[in-house]
């Protein structure tokens, strides 16, 4: 008997989150949004969690209602009204606008308040003593750090590139691809990898049993920090390393 695959994980944000990464990723103006492009990219990526099984809040399918109402009242001719009247008419963005900058300041601040721990974390005292020799710091290597969207927007390449938007097998038994026995496969492939691997090399089926399976393993993978997964900027291939 077979049953849908489906997959919760609570590494997504919410939608102002998702449409925060768009105007970074993007770089638009937060407040002038240009609701056409940003409705176009936001459906992308709820269209991506829908291929991958992924269970989808309401409040994401909320976001893409208002999104495409928001869209629709742009494209309709403003009727009705006299050119030389003198109306002021709000803007539908305006809304959206002031959560987003909101929900800014709140994601800033609590970046602010993350560094200044990690900080904290990372001071200790011990007694005076001289220097023998001059010490060299480590570098610390930047990694260009990878969001959960990043690697949705990864997975709407690799659905490109494979031409795997054609129907597949939407049901599997959920013993077939245990999520540990995939992890351990890519802890395989990438083992002595120093260079790392690309990121759509980790999907050679075509099946969509597979691919929910790699891409949830490859997330339990970083949760684990058993791999690391960089991007060196928007729109580049993401390369898997393993954890060293």
């Amino acid at each position: 008997m077979h049953q849908t695959y489906q997959v919760k994980l609570n590494a997504f944000e919410g939608p102002l989150d998702l449409l925060l990464h768009l105007i970074n990723r993007y770089e638009i103006d937060i407040y002038d949004i240009p609701v056409s492009e940003i409705t176009e990219q936001y459906m992308h990526y709820i269209h991506t969690m829908q291929k991958l099984e992924l269970n989808i809040a309401s409040e994401y399918l909320v976001m893409a209602s208002t999104l495409l109402a928001m869209k629709s009242a742009f494209l309709l001719p403003n009727q009705g009204l006299d050119e030389d009247e003198d109306t002021y008419e709000e803007d539908p963005r305006e809304e959206l606008m002031q959560r987003l900058i909101e929900y800014r300041k709140y994601k800033e601040a609590a970046t602010q308040f993350k560094e200044k721990e990690l900080e904290a974390s990372f001071s200790y005292t011990r007694p005076p003593q001289p220097f023998s020799q001059s010490e060299q710091q480590v570098p610390i290597k930047n990694n260009g750090e990878v969001s959960i969207y990043d690697m949705l927007a990864a997975m709407q390449k690799v659905f490109t590139r494979k031409q795997w938007n054609r129907p597949m097998r939407t049901t599997v038994q959920r013993a077939e691809i245990p999520i540990k026995q995939r992890m351990e496969e890519i802890l395989m492939q990438i083992q002595n990898q120093t260079e790392g691997v690309t990121f759509d090399t980790l999907f050679p089926y075509p099946t969509r049993a597979h691919i929910v399976v790699t891409f949830v393993a490859v997330l339990e993978l970083m949760k684990n920090k058993e791999i690391s997964c960089t991007q060196e900027n928007h729109f580049e291939t993401l390369t898997i390393y393993p954890a060293t």
